[in-house]
């Protein structure tokens, strides 16, 4: 008589648990999920200039090959980022961005020696990376208000429309220019949502538990043909 097997219901349990890490990253990164950060390019175009968007608005990545400085000015056009020629990277430990954009929302505390403005302006440079890349929240480029919330501007939150235009504007050797893009509300977009994996997990680890309690109860002679994979 054929003895009885598990492995249906580890595959059940495999199953689950991959939907359960694909949908990690969507719920993962930090923007919200029901919105969406379309780039629309750099104007004036800047060659050797590489910016994108990444998770849905979550940082802007930009890649400096211009063999020129790039400036990102903070909120109050203080210096906030600088990716120099050489490849290096930094931030202005006096600039208020350099805090507020460690996390989506802004609640990361700002210490009383991040004003730009004050008696002593002069940019406190602190290197951060020497790869001619950076990778950085901003808060001109998504939603700031409560999460899953349409914004004000959606008359229909069943469907995906336009929020706003956004800018972020950046220096490249002493010319200015701007970081354009466009902010969408798009529901229910982000894919198999996380908490429903979550209870897809239990129901199957439930399922499961209950299965081997039968089973243990019936003997090991119980199984059938069928147990077998």
């Amino acid at each position: 008589m054929p003895r009885p097997t598990t492995r249906p219901l580890v595959v059940l349990l495999t199953a689950a648990l991959c939907a359960l890490v694909g949908a990690a990253p969507a719920a993962a990164h930090q923007a919200d999920p029901d919105y969406d950060s379309v780039l629309r390019g750099v104007t004036p175009s800047v060659p050797g200039l590489q910016v994108s968007i990444l998770a849905r608005g979550d940082e802007i990545a930009i890649a400096n090959e211009t063999g020129k400085t790039v400036e990102i000015p903070g909120y109050r056009k203080e210096p906030y980022l600088r990716m120099l020629p050489d490849g290096t990277v930094q931030e202005n430990l006096r600039s208020q961005a350099t805090f507020a954009n460690r996390d989506p929302k802004g609640t990361t505390p700002i210490p009383a020696s991040a004003d730009a403005s004050g008696p002593d302006s002069t940019p406190r440079w602190h290197t951060i990376d020497r790869s001619s890349r950076v990778e950085f929240h901003d808060h001109r480029i998504h939603w700031m208000g409560e999460t899953g919330k349409p914004a004000p501007q959606v008359t229909d939150a069943s469907k995906k429309q336009k929020v706003v235009d956004w800018q972020v504007p950046i220096v490249v050797g002493g010319t200015p220019a701007d970081i354009g893009g466009t902010l969408y509300w798009t529901p229910q977009e982000a894919g198999f949502p996380l908490p429903a994996a979550i209870g897809l997990v239990a129901v199957l680890l439930v399922g499961g538990g209950l299965v081997l309690l039968v089973r243990r109860r019936r003997g090991p002679g119980a199984g059938t043909a069928e147990d077998v994979w």
